[in-house]
């Protein structure tokens, strides 16, 4: 199951969705990306790769019958934003949640999720 969640297509995140840390209570960023195994930040700040952090997302009310979800997740990787040089892309992958809390996740994932074009199809090869 865990192989079959990471082969899961990234897609875009179609919802403004806030995620702070579940400890301070300060932002960490905004969801842009969603897979079932993790998600991408759009972040103010950079963050230290391989920290596992406690994370805090408020849930709207079609997608689950309590206001948030607290889940443990792991940042992979940091970059500076492409275009605005005072922000950094995110990576990260969840590394603890409860399995209704798994639910709630994969309901995100169906609903605000918007698949991404496939940027590989025709390029590079001649062959049809």
């Amino acid at each position: 199951m865990v192989n079959e969640q990471r082969k899961m297509e990234r897609r875009d995140f179609t919802y403004y969705m806030k995620v702070t840390d579940a400890v301070t209570g300060n932002l960490i960023g905004y969801l842009v990306d969603i897979s079932t195994g993790g998600f991408k930040l759009d972040s103010e700040k950079s963050l230290p790769v391989g920290k596992d952090f406690r994370l805090h997302l408020e849930l709207s009310g079609d997608i689950a019958n309590k206001s948030s979800l607290i889940f443990s997740a792991r940042s992979i990787w940091c970059q500076p934003d492409p275009i605005d040089p005072t922000a950094y892309k995110v990576g990260f992958q969840i590394v603890g949640m409860g399995s209704g809390d798994s639910i709630i996740f994969q309901r995100m994932y169906d609903r605000y999720a918007a698949s991404k074009p496939n940027r590989n199809q025709n390029y590079g090869s001649s062959q049809g």
